[in-house]
């Protein structure tokens, strides 16, 4: 039963915390997929674009997700100095990026690009191995992955 009048951003709130129980009733992130749906909960809705990343320990079991940068309605600064920080806050051994295109349309920039091979570079350096960055829109997410963009 739901008590008292719930805001739309209470029940995105309540659909992201079930995604993310559920992502961590699975162990570990076998797959990047698995991420996706509680990804594009998290971001799809947004009008800003933020960068988030899924830390991960060696057997790919959920260490945090964190929101690194938010950013305007067509971009974010991302600084690969305060990734690597963060993946060395939570002893990661690997990760999965996302981040949104609130302009709807999920498909990575030249700058998506760019952005995940310094960070991939800048990660490798401290042993942390980026397994896949994910682009969000309200109604689909592309994997670099997936895509052979890594």
């Amino acid at each position: 039963m739901i008590d008292g009048p719930q805001t739309e951003n209470d029940i995105l709130e309540a659909a992201e915390d079930i995604l993310r129980r559920r992502l961590e009733r699975l162990g570990s992130v076998g797959n990047p997929r698995d991420s996706a749906d509680f990804l594009r909960m998290r971001l799809g809705a947004l009008k800003h674009e933020e960068f988030h990343v899924v830390w991960l320990d060696n057997r790919h079991r959920i260490l945090a997700v964190e929101k690194l940068f938010r950013g305007t309605i067509d971009g974010a600064s991302v600084h690969p100095r305060e990734v690597i920080r963060s993946a060395l806050q939570h002893n990661a051994a690997a990760c999965i990026m996302a981040h949104n295109h609130p302009s709807g349309v999920a498909e990575p920039s030249a700058a998506d690009r760019a952005i995940t091979k310094e960070l991939s570079e800048g990660l490798q350096h401290i042993s942390v191995r980026v397994l896949d960055h994910i682009v969000v829109s309200a109604g689909e997410c592309v994997s670099m992955a997936a895509r052979g963009l890594l």
